[in-house]
């Protein structure tokens, strides 16, 4: 079966006002759109287009709720996501339990035009831990100050659709570190006010076993802390030494950690005195080219900066934040969920099913994110084919042109901008036609 499903992009404050509505060919809201849905996530199922073909049912979570077995094959319909039967109840899942039938990805449209927060997401074991802990204290499951919303993982995986996808993800080697320091001191020593204090400040900390966790912690407590304090005044001094790079750089005088300056200056502007700003020159810098991918596993540490992907993860709430934001802090939590071991940019580098058909594969079995493209063939009488076989229930997106889409039962016309839902009946997928589409089928 295919089940035509939409939503409303979400309207956080940092999301672009035309990347969306550009990318899927309608008019602006004049808001934020940000993230655009599409799943069964109780923060925003999406909408089902004609509820007549389900039963009545209005959105996704409400069909897989009523029709499980139908929606989401025998082996889902049957499973418990976190082996745990009886678990408590599901964030927002009106009596739903943690071994319910449930959707395990979200599939969305991502768009930032300002950074996100420096983040990190649980393990299975860590999530359904700390959830049943919140619940056994009586934390709201919306309140503010809550880690865990549901008992999941959420590993997720970012495509970018823009020319560039700027990011920060996954700390980098401390010899790295230690010459990013060493530049800025060369920058300090070139200033009418030198200040190596703030420096030393931190390079005394970047040592021992657990230089990195021993830093971060520091950087958040004292720098969360008040008005004034050794990580105030580091901040403030990087900023500035910031700025004097960008400056230089835009002179032509070489600077060797142009770009990871320069983003100090831009998360300045929008996190004044954040001590996520020097958390920043911990972590890889990462520029995504159109078609590539990350694959942000638990426990690594990330910030979306700017630009337009495809964003597929395990369908959960739970994120553990460490600076630029406002948002609450649970340091000693934080510091549990991270993974310090420095590593290079996590790219995923698809495998080629068939000519036209990438599949981007975590080592997760939530889920995997299909690529297909479709160019047009010599002879215009001959459509274009591309194949895939599902391995559950899918999500499919067509971003340009359109494609007739038959599976086993039946099919569906796709075309820009239009979205389906995919009962793991229909097998084997074709797609006749043009243009591209994503897929987010589960993992294998």
């Amino acid at each position: 079966m295919f089940v035509g499903i939409t939503n409303t992009p979400r309207n956080y404050a940092w999301g672009s006002a035309m990347a969306i509505a550009d990318l899927m060919g309608h008019e602006p809201s004049g808001q934020p759109e940000a993230e655009l849905w599409l799943g069964a996530h109780a923060g925003s199922p999406s909408k089902i287009e004609d509820p007549g073909q389900v039963g009545g049912a209005t959105n996704l979570a409400e069909w897989i709720a009523a029709a499980p077995e139908v929606a989401l094959g025998a082996a889902l319909a049957g499973a418990s996501s976190v082996g745990a039967a009886g678990s408590a109840p599901l964030a927002g899942g009106a009596g739903a339990t943690a071994a319910s039938p449930r959707l395990p990805f979200l599939l969305k449209i991502l768009a930032a035009d300002r950074p996100l927060s420096l983040q990190a997401h649980p393990t299975s074991e860590r999530a359904l831990e700390g959830f049943e802990l919140e619940n056994a204290s009586d934390v709201p499951v919306d309140a503010g100050t809550r880690n865990y919303r549901d008992p999941f993982h959420k590993p997720e995986l970012i495509f970018a659709l823009s020319e560039t996808f700027e990011a920060l993800s996954g700390f980098r080697d401390l010899g790295e570190v230690r010459r990013i320091i060493d530049e800025l001191r060369a920058l300090d020593v070139a200033t009418d006010d030198p200040q190596a204090g703030a420096l030393d400040a931190l390079e005394s900390r970047l040592t021992g076993p657990d230089a990195v966790r021993d830093t971060v912690d520091w950087l958040l407590r004292d720098g969360r802390g008040g008005d004034s304090g050794e990580v105030k005044w580091l901040v403030e001094r990087v900023v500035v030494l910031a700025e004097h790079a960008v400056f230089l750089a835009g002179g032509g005088a070489v600077i060797t950690f142009a770009r990871e300056l320069a983003t100090v200056q831009s998360l300045a502007a929008e996190y004044p005195g954040d001590p996520g700003i020097v958390i920043a020159l911990l972590v890889n810098r990462v520029s995504l080219k159109r078609g590539e991918a990350l694959y942000l596993p638990a426990g690594n540490i990330h910030a979306y900066l700017s630009g337009l992907g495809i964003e597929v993860m395990a369908a959960s709430d739970n994120v553990l934040r460490g600076g630029l934001t406002p948002k609450h802090i649970d340091i000693d939590e934080l510091l549990a969920v991270l993974d310090f071991t420095p590593v290079a940019p996590p790219y995923l580098v698809p495998t080629v099913d068939s000519h036209g058909v990438s599949v981007f594969r975590p080592d997760v079995p939530d889920f995997q994110l299909v690529h297909i493209v479709a160019e047009a063939a010599a002879a215009a009488a001959v459509p274009v084919m591309r194949q895939f076989t599902l391995t559950g229930p899918g999500i499919a997106i067509c971003t340009a042109g359109g494609f007739l889409v038959a599976g086993a039962q039946a099919s569906v016309q796709l075309k820009r901008g239009q979205s389906v839902y995919v009962t793991p009946d229909e097998g084997t997928l074709t797609f006749a036609g043009t243009g591209e589409v994503f897929l987010a089928t589960t993992g294998t």
